[in-house]
């Protein structure tokens, strides 16, 4: 599974949701956790891996750059 995570987003952003994800998901059925963020300052990607995360796609994002990070984790 995959699992394309806005990090922004109201009352939990996606940095806790991904934390409280891996919480609860087991370690040999993790889903992959992509961070799409409009956030594209220094150390935000690092933030992201941290938190969990996978992958990082910052916005806008292209076909080909999704198909790309799509296709590496398939």
């Amino acid at each position: 599974d995959i699992i394309l995570m806005d990090v922004q987003m109201p009352e939990m952003d996606g940095l806790d949701a991904t934390k409280a994800l891996r919480k609860r998901t087991d370690s040999s059925n993790e889903p992959v956790i992509i961070a799409v963020t409009a956030n594209a300052m220094e150390g935000d990607k690092e933030n992201c891996l941290a938190a969990g995360m996978n992958d990082y796609l910052s916005k806008p994002v292209t076909l080909s750059t999704l198909e790309k990070c799509v296709t590496k984790w398939s």
